[in-house]
């Protein structure tokens, strides 16, 4: 639930990239991707696209304190084709990620099944019974003194999946206050995660369609 919901309003809509059919758009962190069920959470990036492109169509989402790169359809052929490339997984993607502690392999994966955790939705959960297949490979970019900059590639894209697997890791994502400690929580003024990559191709004419934000932390 959220209890205080102010998002950004700079800028408005960040659009990476735009034809008739996709337009790709670097989110905020703070900013819903599609809106909640309350009126107050009406203001969303699906919100905002739609007021330039009434017909628009959601793809696939990011977490509300993640930023980074979203693509959404212009028609409903584009939309079956992009979802079936999620669905397929034959889009690539890779988040930029500073998570606390430090991460001793230089790079290693992360397969835990993912379940919801219903009595304190939306949280998510590790279950070995029902939960789905979840797959992540990190790659350390950098150490500090206390934490540690990851890219990460996530194979499946399960709610929350990054968030809990690096939690489960021993190494929660700063600023986050799902899965974090208080301190780390509180060691960022934001969730430290930006999908920084993405690449599909495109709906119609099939070439590959590279999309990036720069991580902004």
């Amino acid at each position: 639930m959220l209890l205080s919901y102010t998002p950004p309003q700079s800028p408005y809509l960040d659009i990476l990239y735009q034809d008739d059919a996709v337009v790709v758009f670097n989110k905020p962190s703070g900013l819903l991707t599609v809106p909640g069920k309350a009126p107050e959470h009406k203001d969303s990036l699906e919100y905002r696209a739609r007021l330039v492109w009434p017909g628009v169509r959601v793809v696939h989402r990011l977490d509300m304190a993640t930023s980074g790169v979203v693509v959404m359809a212009l028609s409903a052929a584009s939309q079956r084709e992009l979802n079936r490339q999620f669905q397929q997984r034959e889009t690539k993607k890779h988040y930029i990620a500073n998570v606390a502690g430090i991460v001793s392999a230089d790079t290693g994966s992360i397969d835990l099944p993912l379940i919801c955790d219903w009595p304190n939705r939306p949280k998510q959960k590790v279950c070995y019974q029902y939960g789905k297949a979840s797959l992540t490979h990190y790659q350390v970019l950098q150490r500090s003194a206390d934490h540690s900059r990851l890219k990460l590639t996530p194979i499946t894209g399960r709610s929350h999946q990054l968030r809990v697997h690096l939690q489960w890791l021993g190494h929660p994502i700063l600023g986050d206050k799902f899965y974090a400690a208080e301190a780390d929580f509180l060691a960022a003024p934001r969730l430290l995660l930006h999908a920084e990559r993405l690449e599909f191709n495109h709906p119609d004419s099939a070439h590959p369609i590279v999309c990036f934000a720069p991580c902004p932390f």
